[in-house]
């Protein structure tokens, strides 16, 4: 039987598994990231090791290529990484073994592990909005990941600087102008000195996060008018912040459009750290089946 491989390409580690065609896993490994050549040689070795693996799936950090027709599709692009700007990631591993792969962003492959199995299996549209190192957005319309010219960068949509904040942001283009400049972890650690673990359910960090990511929410709505919108990342592990983000998104909405029930609509993800990977299996195997 063939094996199915996965890669979450993350800005600060990589996650690599092998599953079996029922997507069981069967074995994982976690690298550090460090330049595109250093890291992409380790996770060849790795795979080196799993010669039956028949497709693999991979979700990486962007901004990156989708566009097939593009004369650099598989590249990162023009990311702060040290050593991954304008790097072939895709080429790199077709060199290495020319097998079909599925090639994603990292936020893709988490949504589409939401879509296929968990908080949002039961409808055909959702967004998933990841909030950590940084924030971005997987969108499933009608079953399909949507992208156009290139992927959505929706962790840089423009936000109101709520009336408390006086932080300065920490995005290097848009400042305290877009969400991951005001609501990403490292926006969170630098504003309050301390990270989203070490903050007290009663501080009021959460109340300003939650009115970021409400307008974010109601953004997302608007244009989008998705099924469920699922919330991960390490910030939003804090059991605190969904049920303020629900609170202000209500409030932000003031009875504007109809949805359905908060508690169903606003959600955390349901496949937790593995969302990343199981996505990357399913992605994998419908490449398979493709080729």
């Amino acid at each position: 039987m063939s094996l199915i491989g996965a890669i979450e390409a993350g800005g600060t580690k990589f996650i690599l598994a092998v599953s079996d065609e029922d997507f069981n896993i069967l074995d994982r490994k976690v690298l550090n990231t460090t330049d595109g050549p250093s890291t992409l040689a380790q996770v060849t070795a790795y795979f080196d090791g799993f010669p039956d693996v028949a497709a693999i799936g991979v979700a990486a950090f962007g901004p990156i290529d989708l566009n097939p027709q593009s004369p650099t599709y598989g590249f990162v692009l023009d990311t702060p990484k040290p050593g991954w700007a304008n790097f072939d990631f895709l080429g790199y591993l077709k060199n290495w073994r020319d097998i079909p792969y599925y090639w994603t962003t990292d936020v893709n492959g988490s949504a589409w592990a939401e879509y296929r199995h968990g908080a949002n299996s039961e409808v055909a549209s959702l967004l998933y909005l990841t909030v950590g190192t940084g924030v971005g957005a997987g969108i499933i319309v009608n079953g399909q990941l949507l992208s156009g010219f290139g992927h959505p960068e929706a962790g840089h949509m423009m936000v109101q600087k709520n009336p408390r904040d006086r932080y300065e942001g920490h995005c290097p283009f848009h400042h305290d102008r877009c969400l991951e400049g005001v609501a990403s972890g490292p926006a969170m650690e630098d504003r309050w000195g301390m990270s989203a673990k070490e903050l007290k359910d009663d501080h009021e960090a959460w109340m300003i996060e939650a009115d970021y990511l409400a307008q974010a929410a109601m953004t997302y709505t608007t244009i989008l008018r998705p099924d469920r919108i699922v919330f991960g990342g390490g910030v939003s592990h804090r059991d605190v912040l969904l049920p303020l983000v629900r609170q202000r998104f209500a409030e932000l909405m003031n009875g504007y459009l109809a949805t359905p029930v908060l508690d169903d609509y606003l959600v955390p993800v349901a496949n937790g750290d593995d969302a990343g990977i199981l996505g990357c299996f399913y992605l994998a195997k419908s490449a398979m089946t493709r080729a």
